[in-house]
């Protein structure tokens, strides 16, 4: 795995100039999660955020009931748990992988010290409020836009523009990550499909139309 690659490409470190992107690689660690692996779990002490770099982990919280609340897909490229640096210090959610994923790892207490450097702290600083700017423009997306429109944004934010994609993971997380439910992405697949649209077949996508 290239380490500054892929800080390079995280939504969150997006901005980070050169050389604190080496600081943070310096402190990464590497490491492979199992399908159905948890990560953490809601309450526990944080020690580390996380970057996935390849797979599919579910963040979700639990009821008074015992019943499980999905709150987020997270997918590659994007960060976790790092909420546990500045407001509190145990995970509010917890994660588990869907299917075999790379992830680093950052021990929270490294990340601390780098941020009692001024230049690293107003970098880091620069890069969450870029952060909460484009989450408040997803959002709006989420929010705005129907569920047709945010099923296409959503393979060509993260497949690209093509005709043909390879899902892998369901249907249900699927729906999770454009924010509806697994019953209105089936109807509007199945209408999709009777317009002539797209096919849907195992685990691939094929594009006739847009």
């Amino acid at each position: 795995m290239n380490i500054l690659n892929q800080l390079k490409g995280a939504t969150l470190f997006q901005g980070l100039s050169e050389k604190h992107l080496f600081s943070l690689k310096k402190i990464a660690i590497p490491k492979i999660y199992k399908k159905k692996q948890l990560l953490f779990l809601e309450k526990a002490e944080g020690n580390f955020i996380f970057l996935l770099c390849f797979g599919f982990i579910r963040l979700y919280k639990t009821n008074e009931t015992g019943k499980e609340i999905d709150i987020k897909l997270v997918l590659p490229g994007e960060v976790f748990g790092e909420v546990i640096i500045f407001e509190e210090k145990c995970y509010p959610v917890s994660a588990v992988a869907l299917k075999e994923s790379d992830v680093l790892l950052f021990p929270r207490s490294d990340i601390i010290c780098l941020l009692e450097n001024h230049e690293f702290r107003n970098d880091f600083m620069s890069m969450l409020m870029k952060k909460l700017r484009y989450l408040t423009a997803k959002i709006y997306k989420l929010t705005s836009g129907d569920v047709r429109k945010r099923f296409f944004q959503f393979l060509t934010e993260h497949y690209g523009d093509r005709r043909e994609y390879l899902i892998t993971f369901s249907k249900q997380d699927m729906a999770k990550a454009i924010g509806t439910n697994p019953e209105t992405l089936s109807r509007l697949v199945n209408q999709l499909t009777k317009e002539g649209i797209l096919s849907w077949e195992g685990q691939r996508i094929f594009i006739k139309k847009r």
